[in-house]
């Protein structure tokens, strides 16, 4: 082979090898579930979806063993991705996997709690640190302040009573709290989610926590009057936490309230950044926005 032709073939194989590259998501995310009081077996493969739909992430599911069985044989490798995706409300980790979960954190990995993933775990500390607040599972201001939206800003509000609760579904209207995070920044000031159970009286450590959006819950619905918290940041150590409490089902994660929050703050999770843009059918103030 003459030079010419060698220097053509490798340029051909180094072409190649960047298209292969070019190719492949940037992102790895893991997504853990198995036990739940919602129906993951249908949440997970949607969750799956609408990351793999942004051609950033290459997904991953972790599924423990069942409600009942021994979950010490569970132990995801967190640390082989950059960010981890919760679907999971069940039975308490063994140690080693709870030390892997949070030195994955700290050193500097992502976690998204998901809707019902803020349940599990009272006991575990820095898991709630991780999640700046959570409700049920015998949850009382032992366990932290509730976060309310008030004339402006955050209430850190230590009052007594448990923690968790939620009215009928509803549509709901989701406010923009924080417009220059780079989970909303460029969304419009409000927009509305379908009928969804809309979380309150979320309580625990509330450390490092910058609550991005609420929406008021309403007392006609059960609620508690207050702006509760939707979206959330959380700083823990290196890492980062995106905390988003809606989406109760698949027929929720049709919603682009949902859809486009969830995939930005993954992204966030992740890399610390978003590069998406904000979709031409993104919900307004008033209009529910639905991707069939």
């Amino acid at each position: 082979m003459s030079l010419k032709h060698l220097f053509a073939a490798l340029a051909v194989c180094v072409l190649a090898a960047t298209v292969v590259t070019a190719a492949e998501p940037p992102l790895k995310a893991l997504i853990i579930d198995g036990q739940n009081n919602h129906n993951w077996k249908e949440s997970t493969p949607i969750l799956k979806r609408l990351l793999e739909e942004t051609r950033l992430f290459k997904v991953d599911v972790a599924t423990s063993p069942p409600k009942g069985k021994d979950v010490s044989t569970y132990k995801p490798d967190f640390a082989a991705y950059n960010v981890v995706v919760g679907n999971y409300n069940g039975a308490e980790w063994a140690e080693e996997t709870k030390k892997a979960f949070v030195d994955f954190l700290a050193g500097g990995g992502g976690y998204v709690c998901y809707h019902a993933s803020c349940n599990p775990f009272r006991k575990w500390k820095e898991y709630n640190e991780i999640i700046a607040v959570g409700g049920w599972g015998g949850r009382n201001e032992t366990d932290g302040p509730f976060l309310h939206w008030k004339d402006g800003k955050i209430i850190h509000d230590t009052s007594p009573g448990s923690g968790g609760g939620h009215g009928p579904q509803h549509p709901f209207q989701i406010v923009v709290r924080e417009p220059d995070h780079p989970i909303t920044k460029g969304l419009p000031p409000a927009f509305m989610h379908s009928a969804d159970e809309l979380y309150h009286r979320l309580r625990g450590p509330a450390k490092n926590v910058t609550v991005l959006a609420t929406a008021f819950s309403a007392k006609e619905k059960r609620g508690t009057g207050n702006h509760e918290p939707m979206l959330m940041a959380i700083a823990y150590g290196k890492g980062r936490c995106f905390h988003i409490a809606h989406g109760h089902a698949g027929k929720q994660l049709k919603s682009v309230a949902f859809i486009v929050p969830f995939q930005r703050g993954t992204e966030w999770a992740a890399s610390g950044k978003v590069t998406q843009k904000v979709p031409a059918d993104f919900p307004t103030a008033d209009k529910v926005s639905r991707r069939e």
